[in-house]
């Protein structure tokens, strides 16, 4: 193929795209595109590209400086904003809205401490595009933490959506327990109790989750770490009646049940 400029006496020439090929002693022309319409720039770059050159030329220079991975970001970015979990957080964008969206997707991504998340944040720390989409360049771990204390102050209001959303009449609702110990002993609910994890007499926290049948949580709750399951049961019990009622009137409270971690007993 080739491009053929035809004079038009008074009238712009005609561009256009040509095949040949040989018949005996003959050349044979077929015209399969008119390109007339493109600009002289457009028709010399198609020049080029008949020609095996590339769209760049053969005399640029090019060089990649940096190259982030971005398609484990836009799948658990996008898959966030499917659910709604942007608007459930607040119904309108925010800077402490925006830092809780970029913690949950890092958390999945590469979970780490609130500095490492900070800088896998930074413009020039980063290894992938979550600050670039949600337009974060500089973020520190105060911001983060003060983020934290932010959907804390939400937790309930997060909860009764989620109740709104996913408990109906007679729902289902399944409820387990976990521990999670600590190295300090700052915290006010870091008690010594049952030791699930078998690491020895450190202080930990009790962690009670509740969800539907399929697996969605809609709320959770911490407990010091000397509660007894049992204990937690009632603190989930009553709560889950609050949500339940709170997401509509006149509904069946959902069913409770407890699975004990572990054993795989029901309660």
């Amino acid at each position: 193929m080739f491009i053929d400029i035809i004079p038009n006496r008074a009238s712009p020439p005609a561009v256009l795209l040509r095949e040949a090929w040989r018949e005996g002693a003959k050349i044979r022309k077929r015209t399969l595109a008119n390109l007339s319409s493109l600009s002289p720039e457009q028709t010399e770059a198609m020049r080029r590209i008949l020609r095996g050159e590339t769209r760049v030329g053969a005399d640029a220079q090019l060089e990649i400086e940096r190259s982030w991975p971005h398609g484990h970001v836009a799948a658990a970015l996008g898959t966030l904003r499917h659910l709604g979990l942007e608007t459930m957080l607040a119904s309108r964008p925010s800077p402490e809205r925006t830092l809780v969206v970029a913690k949950i997707v890092a958390r999945i991504l590469a979970p780490g401490s609130q500095l490492a998340t900070a800088r896998g944040l930074g413009a020039e720390t980063t290894g992938n595009t979550l600050g670039q989409e949600l337009g974060l360049t500089e973020v520190d771990a105060e911001a983060l933490y003060a983020a934290r204390d932010w959907v804390e102050a939400r937790q309930a209001r997060i909860e009764g959506t989620l109740a709104q959303q996913h408990l109906a009449d007679g729902t289902l609702l399944l409820y387990d327990v976990t521990s999670s110990y600590f190295e300090g002993h700052t915290s006010p609910l870091a008690k010594l109790g049952h030791n699930r994890d078998g690491t020895g007499w450190q202080p930990q926290i009790v962690v009670g989750l509740r969800c539907t049948a399929e697996g969605c949580p809609v709320a959770v709750e911490v407990f010091p770490g000397n509660t007894s399951d049992p204990q937690t049961l009632q603190a989930a019990v009553t709560n889950a009646r609050a949500r339940d009622s709170g997401a509509g009137r006149g509904r069946r409270p959902a069913a409770l049940a407890l699975r004990s971690p572990g054993s795989g007993r029901d309660y």
